[in-house]
Parts: structure tokens; C-alpha cells; sequence
């Protein structure tokens, strides 16, 4: 088979493992599979990867730490944390060190495509769309992928900046939680998380916080927008 997107799988329990590579590769997808930190970390460093699926819970290394060194090597490649973890809080952490997404053990398949389809059309380019959006003392680099307000480099990861992206260009108009989800995660169906206020409070904290002006607003019941 002639396989699309090389992805690696860090996984350590044996027949989870052997059953998420199979999925993948009737997908079209070849995966590597590592079973703890260390192999991780060198397959990493030997082959180039379109995509990582991160368990958290490895010997030797856990998948937090890895994902902060991945991040830290690639700014752009996506990490999708699979996680039997489904605290808040599990999910805050993974975010802050880089993680662009989260699914919570037992997972479907079908959910877990339609995810890695997002990010691996993201990362494939945008087109058609304004290279640059100024909204007031904010700059929005769609080409080179940066932020920048009152001259300052705001750091963001892939999906917070696609969350911004979305806000920015629709400015004034409300964008629902659905809409977030169809356009930002690409998926039509409900999670039952929180994903989308952990997003929102990433960005108040990054781009609003530290400044006088407030960039992004809520609107009770109905969503989020920019003004």
C-alpha cells in the first residue's frame, strides 16, 4: 500500500497499540509504533512524522515531557494527546506544553480520523485566504503563522491560532461553540468536553491579560467574538 502521512504512535500497552496502527493503515496512514519515552524519542529524531498520537502514562518518559521536547523541536507538527485521563486539569497541562488536541480513552475510531484529518489538511497550507489581518494594535501572520500585538510576539500553538484565525476574520459577528467546532476541529458532532472555554482561556490569557484592551468577548448563550 502506498501510504499518505507517516505517523507515530506512542503507545505501551501492546494490543491497543497493534489495534490503533491497524485503523491507521486502513486509512492509508503508515504508523510507527514506540511502547516507551526513549524509543520515542528516537524514532522522532530519525524519521520526519506528519502527525504524533501521545499516550501519557509510558515507562521510562512520559508523554508530557515528550510532548514539551516535541514542541520544542517542531512548532508546527500536531500532537494528539490519547489519554485514559480525563481530568480538567490532565487536559490544561497537555495544552500548556504544546498539545493541540486531547481525546480521553475509550475513544471511536471515527472521531479520532476526523481529527487527524484536520490537522493534516491544516498543515498541508491554507489557501485563497488574506495573508495578513489587523484588527487594532493586533497582527495576524497567516502565512508565517505569528501573532503580534502592541509590537509584542505573542507564542501560540496550532490550534490556538486557528481559534484566533476564525474569531479575527469573522470580526463582530458571534461565532457558536458548534460553528467553533466544525470550523477549528472540523468535526459536526458534539464531544461532551470543555475544549473550546480551555481554548478561550488560553487566548484571554495570552493576548488579553497582559493588555489594557480586551480582544475577545463572550456572549452568553451564544458564543464568542472580536471587537
Amino acid at each position: 500500500m502506498n501510504y499518505t502521512h507517516k505517523i507515530l504512535l506512542v503507545e505501551d500497552e501492546p494490543k491497543l497499540s497493534q489495534v490503533i496502527q491497524e485503523e491507521l493503515q486502513s486509512q492509508g496512514y503508515d504508523a510507527d509504533i514506540a511502547k516507551n519515552g526513549l524509543t520515542a524519542e528516537l524514532l522522532f529524531n530519525k524519521n520526519t512524522y506528519a502527525l504524533i498520537l501521545l499516550d501519557i502514562n509510558i515507562p521510562y518518559k512520559n508523554g508530557l515531557e515528550l510532548c514539551k521536547e516535541f514542541r520544542r523541536i517542531d512548532k508546527k507538527i500536531p500532537i494528539i494527546i490519547l489519554s485514559a485521563l480525563g481530568e480538567i486539569n490532565d487536559k490544561v497541562d497537555a495544552f500548556k506544553l504544546g498539545a493541540d488536541d486531547y481525546i480521553v480513552k475509550p475513544f471511536h475510531f471515527d472521531e479520532l480520523f476526523a481529527r487527524i484529518k484536520v490537522f493534516l489538511k491544516r498543515t498541508e497550507g491554507t489557501i485563497g485566504e488574506p495573508e495578513k489581518l489587523i484588527i487594532g494594535d493586533v497582527t495576524i501572520d497567516l502565512a508565517v503563522k505569528t501573532v503580534i500585538r502592541n509590537g509584542e510576539l505573542i507564542p501560540l500553538t496550532a490550534k490556538e491560532f486557528s481559534l484566533l484565525y476564525l474569531l479575527a476574520k469573522n470580526r463582530g459577528k458571534v461565532i457558536s461553540k458548534q460553528e467553533i467546532m466544525t470550523k477549528v476541529w472540523d468535526l459536526s458532532f458534539d464531544t461532551g468536553t470543555n475544549t473550546i472555554e480551555v481554548y478561550i482561556s488560553f487566548l484571554r490569557n495570552k493576548l488579553d491579560k497582559p493588555f489594557n484592551d480586551k480582544l475577545i468577548h463572550t456572549k452568553p448563550g451564544f458564543g464568542y467574538y472580536i471587537k
